[in-house]
């Protein structure tokens, strides 16, 4: 398989991932902008009518709730609250249309933005999942949770109230210098009827019944990881969870997890930097998206794309800008990630699509 290298250029804003700039893919086959113009965008699925769904965290708002509830530390804390949050899609040509707006979104004003964080489909039913919402980040009166989605008129209805759950049920080791009350929630995926959810700063593996709204702590990530910020999930027979680790980054100290449908962890790989997206191909094999991938903070035109192949780490595709959340592949056999996924600055998010041959194809190339 080849190794493809983007070009970008950004600046670096905010205590945690947040960018500005632009994004310039060189002349290279199999590589392409497929989307611009979005406001954080973040996990990605496509739909039952083949057209691509992306969750955005917004733009955050000027809502304070300081002195109305327990607030988050500075840094990053504190929030300040909007509703500026949106799921879109993307069609064929690229071209955006709104499925849902007005959800809630939260910014430190540094341009780390929450928001709609991902989604899930259970056949023709979207689901969201809202990491913007909750008192702390100055949303009180929309929880952080999961959401149904009408596709057809933007209209949207509660299923799971996870601000609720997590101020009943705290994690065995919480770290106070960043405690987020109503969390960050990050990935989501649809296995067997059911939704799982993870959320970084507290560690936590959720299952959700999208029926009955009855949650399920799967996984208390603290309990035996401390503070690793669990962000990406994938399914295939066993939850495989990536982790980003705190700042400054160390390249190589990021893992996966694997993790059984009852909760235990049975096995890791070492030696990722910085995940915050995976996705899985038609043969199970394991693309992963680094957030950026030298030392310190998180450097703009660093992020990269890889495959876990035989247990070594290839480089796909490197180059990319902050990428964030979960990817996915496309009918068309294609790959599709967030690039800007962490930008506070309205329209930078992009979708970019990488062409991927078949790891088992890229056995058989002869020079």
């Amino acid at each position: 398989m080849s190794h493809v290298q983007l070009i970008a250029a950004a600046s670096l804003v905010g205590i945690c991932i947040g960018a500005i700039g632009s994004f310039d893919a060189l002349a290279a086959d199999g590589v392409s902008v497929f989307a611009t113009g979005l406001n954080g965008p973040r996990g990605l699925k496509f739909g039952p009518d083949g057209d691509l769904y992306v969750a955005e965290a917004g733009l955050g708002g000027t809502k304070s709730t300081i002195g109305q509830c327990p607030q988050v530390p500075t840094p990053p804390g504190p929030y300040f609250g909007g509703r500026t949050a949106r799921i879109s899609k993307i069609g064929p040509n690229g071209m955006r249309i709104t499925v849902a707006e007005g959800l809630p979104s939260a910014t430190t004003g540094a341009g780390g933005n929450e928001g709609v964080a991902d989604i899930a489909f259970i056949g023709d039913e979207l689901y969201a999942l809202i990491a913007g919402g909750g008192c702390s980040h100055g949303n009180p009166d929309f929880p952080a949770s999961v959401i149904r989605v009408n596709r057809r008129n933007g209209t949207w209805k509660l299923v799971a109230d996870l601000s609720a759950f997590f101020a009943a049920h705290p994690v065995a080791h919480p770290n106070p210098a960043d405690f987020e009350p109503d969390g960050t929630l990050f990935s989501m995926i649809a296995v067997h009827d059911k939704l799982y959810a993870i959320e970084p700063n507290q560690g936590r593996l959720l299952e959700i019944n999208p029926e009955t709204g009855k949650i399920h702590q799967l996984l208390d990530i603290s309990a035996s990881q401390g503070h690793i910020v669990p962000t990406a999930v994938v399914f295939d027979g066993v939850f495989r969870i990536g982790n980003l680790n705190t700042f400054p980054i160390v390249p190589g100290t990021a893992k996966i997890l694997d993790v059984t449908k009852r909760g235990r962890i049975i096995d890791e790989v070492p030696g990722f930097t910085a995940i915050t997206g995976m996705a899985l191909d038609r043969g199970d094999h394991l693309y992963v998206l680094e957030l950026s991938t030298v030392p310190g903070r998180p450097t703009p035109g660093t992020g990269k794309l890889v495959l876990l192949k035989d247990d070594q780490i290839e480089d796909i595709l490197t180059g990319l800008s902050l990428p964030a959340g979960n990817m996915v592949f496309g009918p068309d056999g294609a790959l599709y990630l967030s690039n800007f996924g962490a930008s506070g600055t309205p329209g930078a998010g992009q979708i970019v699509r990488v062409e991927i041959r078949s790891p088992e194809d890229s056995d058989t190339d002869t020079d």
